[in-house]
């Protein structure tokens, strides 16, 4: 009896035992979900203080519902006006993005909330129009650290943080698409922000993860304000045709929805990208030239 006691016992003990491992996975699945489903989605939009950046922030939340919009440029009053006129909860980042620092707050941050990025919009940089001789190497630096160096160094910040179906969009230019004298520096960054993109898209694919560089034409932004200084004669004197940030924007978008890895808005634009890759750049840097009556000296005009 004792014997048949012990069996019966090891059997029910078994049975127990065996329940309680079942209860205790399932708990677990149950709370690993509830923690994915409450785990905050968020965009991050950089040189959102103005002109591409503001745009972006303002077109981009009508298309996802994320629980937060990071922007991030220098002036943060800026920042907070744009706040004031988003639907979509804001989280201020004053930070140049020229500054180790300024990723070391970032990283901060996000180690922090470990949220989940569904897009990030490169919108910081700027460009300087004069000849290469007048610009200082602080100019030349700063803008080579903006223009490329922080686009990269946001891309690696924030890919940690992104999953199948989120999007990196960096602003190129088409002047990225053919040596353009007097555009120099500017024109170089861009070229290299759009195959670092275009090659990135397929490197990333793996991920579910799309990459898309957006190549405007001359758009009304805050742009001219710093590339050209009001006590000098202006490098550019024919436009061609200037759009409206809300325009490429809209395309941008778009675009983006499509999986394209390369976004371009007008018609202009394109026929002259296609004229930068059928025509020899040594030709199309003599029609830039003459177009804008310049000689390739120092002084302009």
């Amino acid at each position: 009896i004792f014997v048949i006691f012990i069996l019966s016992y090891k059997q029910k003990m078994k049975a127990v035992f065996y329940f309680m491992k079942k209860f205790i996975l399932f708990y677990l699945f149950v709370n690993y979900n509830k923690c994915g489903d409450t785990m905050k989605e968020i965009m991050i939009i950089t040189g959102a203080s103005s002109g591409m950046g503001k745009e972006f922030a303002r077109q981009i939340e009508k298309k996802y519902q994320v629980d937060e919009l990071w922007v991030i440029a220098r002036r943060k009053e800026r920042l907070e006006s744009l706040k004031e006129i988003l639907e979509t909860k804001v989280k201020v980042l004053a930070l140049d993005l020229t500054q180790k620092e300024s990723f070391e707050i970032l990283q901060e941050a996000l180690f922090k909330e470990k949220p989940r990025v569904k897009v990030l919009v490169n919108c910081s940089g700027y460009g300087k129009l004069d000849h290469y001789e007048n610009m200082s190497l602080e100019t030349i630096e700063n803008m080579m650290n903006l223009n490329m160096l922080a686009v990269v160094k946001m891309v690696n910040t924030i890919l940690p943080y992104m999953h199948k179906e989120s999007h990196i969009v960096n602003f190129a230019s088409c002047s990225g698409y053919m040596p353009i004298p007097y555009l120099n520096i500017y024109a170089a960054s861009k070229a290299f922000v759009l195959n670092y993109s275009r090659a990135l898209n397929e490197e990333l694919k793996y991920r579910g993860i799309h990459v898309l560089a957006i190549c405007p034409y001359w758009v009304e932004t805050e742009f001219f304000d710093r590339a050209v200084e009001k006590n000098k004669k202006p490098v550019v004197i024919r436009y061609g045709k200037v759009y409206q940030a809300k325009d490429v924007i809209k395309k941008a978008i778009k675009d983006m929805e499509s999986s394209n890895d390369v976004s371009l808005y007008g018609t202009i634009n394109k026929i002259q990208i296609l004229g930068m890759k059928v025509l020899p750049h040594r030709f199309v840097k003599k029609i830039w030239m003459a177009y804008q009556n310049l000689d390739g000296t120092r002084k302009i005009r």
